[in-house]
Order: C-alpha cells, then structure tokens, then sequence
C-alpha cells in the first residue's frame, strides 16, 4: 500500500485558503513547511506531479517531489496515492455501525495558529536554609508522662519481615500509591508516643518468646475462564481432599471481557462466579467471605472457616494494572494482605502480558506489581507495606510463561510420552527463576500435571484454531515464607469451561499464635529494662557519607544512590525524615529515601537508598527551571539529634512536560535550547495565553522566527511513525511499550530530529500517551474541561467548544482525531475500537483540572468518553 520510495505516506497537507479555516480537508501534496508564513496555497506549483525540489530560504526546508524523501525536519510528508485508493471496503468500527467521516485521507490544518502556554504552577520548590531555627527536637520531644511498667501491654506487633524484595522499575512511579508510600512520615506526637513505638519494636524482635506455631490448610486455586459465565459445579476443583481447608484463596483472571468490565469496571460476571464458587466449597465446613478485590478481568477471592473469622485482622486490598502507562487493568495483579493470628499473609493474584515472545514484558510486569503495591497500615504513622513485607506471600494466576519451543507438534508428542521433566527444562518461568529475571525468590511445588493451556472450550482437545498455540503451563501457583508445606499441586481436567484448565495447590502453613501469658510477662520485662536505659543513655547515629549529587537526571530515569547509617549508641533507636519547617513533605516530589524511617539495635547497620526519580508531576518545574536537583533532607533521631544531608545535582530538560506552545517555537531540540530561552518561551506563552495574541520576546533569530509550528515536531514525529509503521498492529495502544525502549525514544526526541523513531510500535504508542499525560496544560484546557462535559450530548456543541481552545491547541488536537479515525479504519487488524480509543484519550485529553475538589465521578468519565465519540466517528464537520 505504501509507496517506500518517498518515505512519507499518510501526512497531513495544510491549507491556507480562507474558505477552508477550521476545517479538515482531504488533498494530496508534497512535503510542506510545517511554519504556516511558508505554507502556499493549493496551486499546481504544490501538486503531487511537480518534479525536482525547491528550497524554501526562509527555513531552509526542502519540499520535495514524490521521488526524493524529504527532509523530516519541520515537514508533513506527502500522502500517498495508492494509500487512498487501497482501502478495505468493508473495514467497519468496532462497536459502532457507522464509518468515520472522510476516512480516505488526512485532513487539511488552518494556518498561521499562534500558541499559547499555561505556565506550571508558580513558586519553586525551595528548601528551608536556617535549621538552626527549626527547633525541631523541641516541637517533636515535648515532655509527658512516662508509661509505669504496670500498664497493659499493647496487642502483640506483627514484625516487618526484613528479607523482602525490592525491584522496582523508576518508569512506573507516576502512581498515587508509590507517592504515598515515598511521602509518609512518622509523626509521633509525644515522647510517649516514641516510647509505645519503641516497645512495639522490642515485642516484636523478641515474637520467638511468646508464640507458638499451629498449622493451618490453605486451599490456592487459579482460573483464566476466557470471559465465559461458570457452566457447570466448581466441587471438582474446589473440594480435592476429604479434610476441609481453613482458608480458600481463588483467583480468576479474564473473568470479562467485555468493554463495560474494561472502561467502567461493572460486570455481571463477578456476580456469577461468586455465586459458584460460594456454592462449590467444601460441604463439611462453614465458610464466610473475608474479602474479594477485583481489576476488570482479575479477581481474588478469600473465604475462611466463620470460627477462625474472629482471628484474622488488618484486611487490605489493592490492585495495580501493568496495561498501557501503567494503568489499563487489562494487564496486572489484584491481592489481599491479612494478619491471621500473629502471622502476615499477602495473597496476590496476577495476568502478565501474553504471547511466546514477550517473556521480558513479564518480567517487566511482575517487577512493576512487586514495585507499585503497597498497603496502608492501620498506625497510619507507618509507611506503606509492600508485598515482600510479608511472613507468607503466595502468588497465583495467569503467569503466562510458554514453552521456548516452537513446534507445537514435538510438544504435544513429548506430552503423549510423559517425558513433562524434559519440557520444563523449556518453560519460560523456570529458566527466568533461575536467572533472578523474576521470582526470584519464591518456590513452585514439582510439576506433574500436563500443560494447562490452550484447549478448544468445552473439550479437552488441544487448540486447533489457525493459529495452533503450542502447550503450555501458563496457570501456576507459587510461594515465598517458612513454614510452608505444599502437600498437592494439580490441574482438573474435569473443568472444560475455558480454553485453560484450572489448578489448585493445597498448603500446609505454620501460623504463629500468641500465647498471652509468655507476651505480658515479656511486656513487662522491656518497659522495666527501658525505664533503665532512657535514664542513662541517649540514642546516637553515624552516617557513612552525607553530601549526594546526581548527574544528568532525566525524565522517567531512575537514579539511586547509598548510604549506610549505624546505631553508634547503647540503647535501641528511631530514625526518620522529618519535613522541614514550612514543609509538609520531608523531600521534593522527584526524590525519596528508602527505608524513611526505622528502628536500629545497638551496632546494628542498615542501608538508606536514595531514589532520584522525575515523573510527570514533577518534571515541568524541572523544565522551566523554577526547581533544581537541589534538596536538604533531615534526618531526626528519636530523643536524639538531627543530621542533615546534601542533595545535588544536574537536571536535562525534556520536551516532555513542556507546554505546547513553547514546543512550537522550538525549531531545534529541547536539550540545544538554553534554560534561560526555555524561561523565556514559557512566560512568552503564558502571555499569549491571557492575550491570546503572539508577543514574542527578543530571542535568539532561530528561535524568534515569527508564528510558531503547526504542531509539536515531537508529536508529528511520533504520529507520523504510528501512521507509517502501525495502523495494523495488533492490540495498538493496549499493549505497554518496553522501559528501555520508552527511555530510548524519549532520550531520542529530547536530543535530535530523528528520521526514524527507536523501538516497537507498542513503545511508541505508549510515548504519545505519556507525551499528552505529561503535558502542564492539557490539549483541551482546563477552563474548558466542565463546558465540554455540559455540552457533551450535542456533536454541535461540542464542535463549538473546540473553536473555543487556542489555536495551538485546537491544531493539535484536530491533527490527533484525524490520526485516530485513520487508525479506527484497520480496526479488525489492530483491534482498536472507538470505545476504547475514547476511554483511553479523553482521560489525556480531557482531564479534570489539578483543583477540582472532589474526584472525577463515573458520570463526568462517561460525558467525557461521550465527547470524544462525535469527533472519531463523524470528524469535524457537521
């Protein structure tokens, strides 16, 4: 379809006449100078039949013929002929009957559309110079009334488990749960507060005293059931043994598949399965519900014996979706952490990325889940709880590791032969494990059941569709903990629901029980030895290093830096960062420090990580230089001193996170404009943006040229491959681009005008996704964002609103809907469809401004997708 000689199909050809403003028009041209004072009108001297080139001296830009490339600067290339003619007849949207409006090209642009810019939100984040003035140990340590010796001792403490896994990926931190977790601090507010914490460390160091170890039967099952409703009993798979479990953990994974359980997260299916599964447990025992999570096709499922209810405490859920930027739940992990007895339980329920080839995007899913769940604790002073934190962790789901062999044939032959241990030696998350790539830590129970995917549904035949899927154990149950005892592990084949069979694993777990009488008299040993101590000794710290400086910080570029500090002292002690004066946090948005607070034994040393990580929250101010990689963070000791640490460094400004206008003006890429221009192109578009007419200040000749571009040369950049390279691909915009790769391509676009963008199409979907997230002001400005809902029944309205946005911004957003009703045209090859397409880009482009006081309903999400609809299926003119 495309013509590979011109390199430049499928560009956008900007008009200039009059009658045309406003709209979007089909045309066939050569390459045109994306500066609109350059842009000639439709003549013969622009049609697509004018040999050779010519040079225009303005911008020397080159508008070339169809036979020679173009230079990919500053132009729209050409669209091809035979693009137009060869199109698909009977190509229909999904989820729609009707065909979008001019589907046969790209769409003309208006002309001379000068920009504006909403400034970041002003003020630098600075940091507080005079800590002599701080009295920080004062406000912190008022004196109070010490606790006699003779209290009541708290509830036992559960104690952190301190080998835990910590492998997080810097790309995914944009979440409100890790910003949490970073930002949380521990605000005892008395000494005797310090004092109860203290205790509770000691009681839990010392937990070997006072408990005793019960075994309990856990019951682990895990289903993918293909979107299909329960058929028939869940008693083959649920009730496998004559002794009835404790506790059931049950996870499903593809439980709907439906667009209302993707967008809206309603399904009918929750209910079903519900149902089934309460109506399948084992019949010699009563069991009640103690919690379910779900995550559009994900959910997780904990029943436990009702007289065992009374001892299971602290029940949290959370979910992470490891889909398109981290949030599309099509993709991820669901799980329950619970306190049985004096045990913690984590329960975690996943669906990595699928296809043979894409091991590393499980990896990358699995480190994304460990590196964004975390738990809100009920001593809200504490920090979050991540999986690893716990005593027992069992994971279950559809890993999706398949077999590295291809032939599906030799596989099934192998099967028929029972040599299963020779194929193992072939499964992906076998050879990962043993590479530490991922589960590293965790155990799997020996294999002996036969693979458990793919089959035709309701048989037990292998898959015999065109595709053949070869074999494989895609369903598996795997554990982390001591006193763990896997007594089965299988598969039922009974179960033909799916085109996966279900597996279950039954666990025999050592608890730990609280024997009440050995706790209180512990309890009161530590308060007497305590009362002791604190009269003669006081806590003291030694840091290894205290001056940090991080070179070359990118966007999304995770750097971390050491430092170890050591209780010096005699007695047991509590560290924390601690805000500064005038400060709620104790660090700015782009850092952290891991573990931010702790407790230290005499002698005892640990590790403090220092994470320096730019996200889209953080990165405009980065970009304008109204922050800088400048930072003091103070380190206070319970009852002890304050030390105070040096943060420095470098920042290299990205396109990402700068606002369109100033994008505009940039001919050249953002890491060759000084700082000081890139301060004076922000408060230039911020006038605009009051004035709504170009005043531009003295700047250097390149970057002073009059009326800024079209669009973004990023962002044409990015579309432009999309529209070349992917209207085919499947699941565009639903699968997640690869982290190295996304870093690639944005280092890419912050350096260079490239000729060829970096990566897979999924990566550079997933880049145009976070360009329009990262934007300090969104396509659709906020002060238009309530008016488009209100007007969001009307396609008319609608209309209208758009002529309301500045010209930049209705340029850019214009040019991404014409982009996107191209895309929908190769909706049965890319799997695509308007629903999802309005879901995914009216949360980017219509997003609700940063003061809203109360949080997007379902309502205002629907009117929003609504928005979008009239525009993708009809285009811009009435």
């Amino acid at each position: 379809m495309l013509n590979k000689q011109s390199g430049c199909a499928g560009a956008l050809d900007v008009g200039t006449s009059p009658v045309t403003l406003g709209w979007w028009e089909a045309n066939v041209h050569t390459g045109l100078c994306l500066l609109p004072e350059h842009m000639s009108s439709r003549d013969a001297g622009h049609s697509s039949s004018v040999a050779g080139s010519r040079q225009c001296a303005e911008c020397s830009v080159t508008a070339a013929s169809s036979a020679t490339s173009p230079d990919p600067m500053f132009l729209f290339p050409e669209a091809e002929e035979t693009l137009l003619i060869d199109i698909a007849a009977n190509t229909h949207l999904k989820a729609s009957p009707m065909e979008p409006k001019d589907s046969s090209s790209w769409h003309q642009v208006e002309k001379n559309l000068p920009g504006l810019s909403q400034a970041s939100s002003s003020g630098a984040l600075g940091f507080e110079d005079d800590f002599t003035a701080l009295s920080i140990e004062e406000k912190r340590n008022g004196q109070n009334n010490q606790a006699g010796s003779r209290r009541e001792p708290p509830p036992p403490p559960v104690p952190q488990n301190r080998q835990f896994l910590r492998e997080r990926e810097g790309s995914l931190r944009d979440q409100p749960k890790v910003t949490n977790t970073m930002r949380k601090m521990f605000l005892p507010s008395s000494q005797s507060g310090q004092r109860e914490g203290l205790i509770k460390h000691l009681l839990a160091k010392r937990e070997k005293a006072y408990v005793n170890l019960h075994n309990f039967r856990f019951f682990v099952g895990t289903w993918n059931v293909n979107g299909q409703s329960p058929d028939s009993s869940l008693e083959p798979w649920l009730v496998c043994d004559s002794e009835p479990p404790d506790v059931y953990c049950i996870g499903f994974q593809e439980l709907d598949l439906s667009t209302e359980a993707f967008f809206y997260f309603d399904s009918v299916k929750e209910q079903e399965w519900l149902t089934a599964v309460e109506k399948a447990l084992h019949p010699h025992a009563k069991y009640k519900k103690v919690q379910m999570v779900r995550l559009v096709g994900m959910m997780l499922l904990i029943f436990a014996k009702k007289d065992q209810l009374s001892n299971i405490r602290e029940i949290v859920t959370e979910s992470v979706g490891t889909g398109v930027m981290g949030k599309m739940g099509n993709k991820g992990g669901v799980a329950v952490r619970f306190v049985f007895h004096n045990t913690t339980f984590c329960i975690v329920n996943s669906h990595l990325a699928a296809h043979v080839e894409d091991f590393e995007r499980r990896n990358q899913d699995y480190k994304d889940i460990c590196a964004r769940m975390s738990f809100v604790t009920p001593d809200e002073s504490l920090p979050h709880v991540n999986i690893m934190k716990h005593d027992v962790v069992i994971w279950l789901g559809d890993l999706n590791y398949r077999l590295c062999l291809p032939d599906a044939s030799e596989v099934k032959s192998l099967i028929s032969k029972n040599e299963l241990q020779k194929l193992l030696t072939y499964d992906q998350l076998n050879i990962q494990r043993t590479q530490k790539k991922a589960f590293a830590d965790f155990t799997e129970g020996e294999i002996k059941f036969i693979p458990t995917y793919k089959y035709d549904s309701k048989t037990d035949r292998w898959d015999s569709s065109g595709k053949c899927r070869v074999p494989a154990w895609c369903d598996r149950i795997l554990w982390r903990g001591g006193n763990i005892t896997q007594l089965r592990y299988g598969s039922h084949m009974d179960l033909k629901t799916s085109d996966h069979k279900p597996v279950s694993a039954l666990f025999r777990i050592g608890v730990k029980v609280v024997d009440e009488q050995k706790y209180r008299k512990l309890f009161e040993d530590i308060v007497r030895l305590m009362d002791r101590m604190e009269n003669d000794f006081l806590p003291s710290l030694e840091l290894s290093r205290r001056e940090f400086e991080f070179q070359n910080v990118k966007f999304r570029q995770l750097q971390k830096q050491k430092f170890q500090i050591t209780n010096n002292g005699q007695v047991t002690c509590h560290f924390s960062f601690i805000p500064k004066l005038n400060d709620n946090h104790y660090c700015k948005p782009w850092l952290r420090a891991e573990p931010c607070e702790g407790y230290l034994e005499p002698d005892e040393s640990t590790d403090i990580s220092l994470d320096v990580y730019v996200s889209k929250d953080s990165v405009t101010l980065l970009n304008s230089g109204e922050d800088k990689i400048e930072d003091i963070l103070v380190l206070h000791l319970d009852r002890g001193k304050d030390y105070f640490l040096t943060i420095s460094g470098t920042y290299l400004p990205s396109c990402f996170g700068t606002s369109l206008e100033a994008l505009c003006r940039m001919r050249r890429p953002i890491r060759e404009v000084p700082v000081t221009k890139l301060i004076d192109l922000g408060e230039d578009s911020f006038l605009e943006k009051e004035k709504s007419v170009l005043q531009m200040g003295a700047l250097d000749s390149e970057e002073a040229s009059g009326t800024p571009l079209q669009v973004p040369k990023e962002m044409w950049l990015l579309v432009d491959h999309l529209f070349k390279h992917a209207c085919h691909q499947e699941d565009l915009f639903q699968t997640p681009g690869m982290q190295e790769e996304l870093e690639q391509i944005i280092d890419c676009l912050d350096t260079s005008i490239p000729e060829t963008i970096p990566g897979s199409n999924h990566s550079v979907a997933e880049a145009l996704l976070i360009f329009l997230e990262a934007l300090p002001e969104p396509v659709i400005c906020y002060e238009l964002y309530q008016r488009c809902l209100d007007w969001s029944h009307s396609s008319r309205l609608c209309r209208q609103v758009i002529f309301q946005l500045p010209r930049c911004h209705r340029s850019v957003f214009r040019y991404l809907m014409s982009f996107l009703r191209e895309l929908l045209r190769y909706s049965e090859d890319n799997k695509v469809s308007v629903t999802m397409i309005a879901a995914l880009f009216s949360s980017l482009l219509l997003r609700p401004p940063p003061n809203l006081v109360t949080k997007q309903s379902q309502q205002d999400r629907q009117r929003a997708i609504n928005f979008l609809y009239s525009f993708l299926l009809a285009g811009d003119e009435e």
